[in-house]
């Protein structure tokens, strides 16, 4: 009976985020799902404060470029990229999580990258797809991927490579993973504009890799399972 409430209760709370069907069977009445919202709110702050610490700082820690870098920034807002994915992919919202897991694992692993608005686009559109691949029934190939990301198949399929040798191919998230990166992610999305300029100035003495404190995205250092 405890088991079965908890079940419930986390039904409820997923439906909330647009990941799930109401446990009644409702459907959300807006086409796009809550999540990418959080998702897209957390990702834009965390650029902001890497990118701020990057002028900010002698460092050139920040700087180092890879593949997943462009010359300039596409003009394209991560919510809109964001949306532009899950209305062509028709990948499952869960997907979106599930990614933002892996980016998370990913930064963990490269030391010297952070997000940065030159390689979050080409970061997201390849944990997406790997996401996809690994979650998801059926999934559309590279080359349709590409084309939503606005990449060539060739690019494509390097990018994802990289990111699936970087994470030493290990893409299994438990449920227990999955459900504390959406408590995070919601209270990070919702987070008030005067924890932001808490959060500036406390990176300002202690720089990290995502957000620049030493923790992750979410606010915790990635789990690998």
């Amino acid at each position: 009976m405890v088991e079965s409430s908890k079940q419930v209760e986390s039904e409820t709370y997923y439906y909330s985020l647009g990941l799930v069907e109401s446990p009644s069977g409702k459907r959300h009445s807006s086409s796009t799902p809550r999540i990418l919202s959080i998702l897209s709110s957390v990702i834009e702050r965390a650029i902001q404060k890497n990118e701020y610490f990057s002028k900010t700082t002698t460092s050139r820690k920040n700087d180092v470029v890879t593949i997943f870098h462009s010359s300039r920034a596409p003009n394209v807002s991560i919510r809109q990229y964001l949306e532009r994915i899950f209305k062509y992919s028709s990948c499952s919202p869960s997907c979106f999580v599930v990614a933002y897991i892996y980016l998370d694992r990913f930064l963990h692993r490269t030391n010297s990258v952070c997000l940065t608005s030159l390689n979050v686009h080409r970061l997201l559109i390849t944990s997406i797809l790997v996401a996809a691949k690994f979650v998801d029934d059926e999934c559309y190939n590279n080359a349709y991927y590409a084309k939503i990301g606005g990449i060539s198949t060739a690019e494509m399929n390097k990018l994802e490579m990289d990111f699936l040798f970087t994470l030493e191919f290990k893409l299994h998230v438990t449920t227990e993973v999955f459900r504390n990166y959406c408590f995070q992610l919601d209270m990070e999305g919702g987070a008030a504009a005067e924890e932001y300029r808490m959060i500036i100035q406390a990176f300002e003495t202690k720089p990290g890799r995502l957000n620049g404190d030493g923790t992750s995205m979410a606010g915790y250092g990635c789990r690998v399972v």
